[in-house]
């Protein structure tokens, strides 16, 4: 058979390469530190600001330098100053010419190969009310396709509850949380000023990483540079909303106004709860890190081993720093790789596959997912039982 000539050797090998699945993708060399907390942030361009992007920062002072002048009504920045407040150190800014879905979709494009990014917030999809669900499903399927990244969303501004549950109703996927009501917040050019609060979530998921790791629940969190609520729910309320899996934003006499909710949009058990779809989402962008030099070896009991003896220490990093329960590493985790999980016809598909079981709530309750390499990066199964549980 005669091979085409190829001039982009780039697109050679990423046609013919072999990566790691979550259903995620094994990328290029890294040379940043691995971190988590990282998003990347969408929203409408603010005052002479630059529409072309990503731009990184490491400082809310950079925002006017490299992204714009902040204006009064300008969600985006509102959003990125928030996520600083709240203890974020990195974030990636794509400034949208549009709130199209078009304009959007060009802008998490744009993001799609930056493997230091495990979160995305869109402050402005819910600006158009009758945009704002296929906008934000655009959001919530790219992170879904990537499958290493979660979404953090917010509610439409003015909804009453029953409207905010169709809200989550209405979205498929659980790479993503929604969070309900909108805050207040100083106005950069004074008064007060009610935004969506997902630039504020993300710092507090980037503090809580930060502090105590991605197992922990990004809840009981107090919110930075927030003066009130748009809305102030009930007990009544909460339990309504946080049953349908919408988390609420509370204010509490004399411990100030904090996240209370930490679930995802999925209606899967084993998904429920953020901390726990992102311990999963972060093991996968791990693997993809730390595995590169696994990618062109020979698909044999030698590679299996080798990923079994690296899946295995790092679970154990995982279970000593308290992410998962259970009196033993064996009641906390279990990593199999071998003829049984790799059988002929998915060694003939140029894929490695690998059971892993983690107890991330109570011991002996284990979320089962194979990890998949194959030819197009590493994916994440559905949750199942394993064999030996059936």
């Amino acid at each position: 058979m005669t091979e085409k000539l190829v001039h982009d050797v780039t697109d050679y090998f990423v046609e013919r390469a072999p990566g790691v699945y979550l259903h995620a993708e094994f990328g290029l060399p890294r040379r940043t530190m691995f971190m988590t907390g990282v998003p990347a942030f969408l929203g409408l361009a603010p005052l002479h600001g630059r529409t072309s992007g990503p731009v990184m920062l490491t400082l809310w002072a950079h925002f006017r330098r490299y992204v714009g002048e902040p204006t009064q009504d300008n969600h985006l920045s509102y959003a990125v100053r928030g996520f600083f407040e709240n203890g974020g150190q990195r974030c990636y800014v794509v400034s949208l010419l549009s709130g199209t879905a078009r304009s959007l979709q060009a802008g998490l494009d744009s993001v799609a190969d930056l493997n230091t990014v495990d979160l995305v917030c869109a402050p402005d999809v819910v600006g158009n009310h009758d945009l704002t669900l296929n906008l934000q499903q655009l959001v919530v399927d790219h992170c879904q396709t990537a499958g290493d990244r979660f979404a953090i969303l917010d509610t439409r501004r003015g909804d009453d509850s029953d409207n905010v549950v169709r809200q989550w109703s209405e979205i498929d996927g659980y790479n993503g949380a929604i969070y309900h009501p909108w805050i207040k917040v100083r106005g950069f050019h004074g008064g007060i000023v009610t935004v969506p609060p997902c630039g504020h979530i993300a710092g507090v998921y980037a503090r809580t990483d930060y502090n105590r790791g991605v197992h922990k629940a990004p809840a009981n969190e107090v919110l930075e540079g927030v003066l009130d609520l748009d809305v102030h729910l009930n007990g009544t309320s909460q339990v309504s909303l946080n049953k349908n899996r919408v988390n609420c934003l509370r204010s509490f006499p004399r411990r100030g106004i904090r996240v209370w909710g930490a679930r995802t949009l999925s209606g899967q058990d084993a998904w429920t709860y953020v901390n726990v779809r992102r311990l999963f989402l972060t093991a996968v962008r791990w693997i993809d890190w730390h595995m590169q030099d696994v990618v062109f070896e020979p698909n044999d009991r030698a590679l299996w081993k080798r990923i079994e003896r690296e899946l295995n220490t790092y679970f154990y990093d995982l279970y000593r720093s308290g992410a998962l329960k259970g009196d033993t590493p064996q009641e906390a985790f279990y990593v199999k790789c071998n003829e049984e999980t790799n059988t002929p016809e998915m060694r003939d598909l140029g894929e490695v596959v690998a059971e892993i079981g983690l107890a991330p709530a109570n011991p002996y309750e284990f979320v089962i997912v194979r990890l998949i390499r194959g030819p197009r990066g590493v994916r994440i199964s559905e949750p199942s039982k394993p064999a030996q549980n059936l």
